[in-house]
């Protein structure tokens, strides 16, 4: 049995909400999908609809797929949110430098934001992996 819980689904739920526009999608780690969504609406509300019964699922193959460690997803998916352009989430990830330059920038002139929206699990992970926060 994996305990690795590195998402929640209650966020995932939260998140659903606004998932005619893939937040719960990019949460999960599916960035592609969370694209689509942004771009259509949750494939017309309809795969929106379908992902209120998807979500244990997602929740549960983003808990394989990413480990936890001392970066909290949760938390840094919070502050990409809400204070990403101020380079919050990268503070707390301890990339100093990048950090700086977002804050310098407007989150590098709002595509650090979009990349991070599309990466952030696997930078976590990433970091977790490498024990370099150890």
């Amino acid at each position: 049995m994996n305990n690795n819980n590195s998402h929640s689904i209650v966020i995932g739920y939260i998140l659903w909400i606004f998932g005619f526009m893939g937040a719960h999608r990019f949460y999960y780690g599916r960035p592609i999908s969370g694209i689509i969504w942004f771009f259509t609406l949750g494939l017309f509300l309809i795969g929106w609809i379908v992902d209120l019964f998807l979500i244990p699922s997602m929740d549960r193959s983003a808990d394989r797929r990413f480990l936890t460690g001392p970066i909290n997803y949760n938390i840094a998916w919070v502050l990409l949110t809400f204070l990403g352009i101020f380079g919050i989430h990268r503070f707390y990830q301890r990339k100093w430098i990048t950090g700086v330059i977002y804050l310098l920038t407007v989150g590098l002139f709002g595509i650090g934001i979009i990349y991070d929206w599309c990466t952030l699990n696997d930078q976590i992970d990433e970091l977790h992996r490498d024990g370099a926060l150890s």
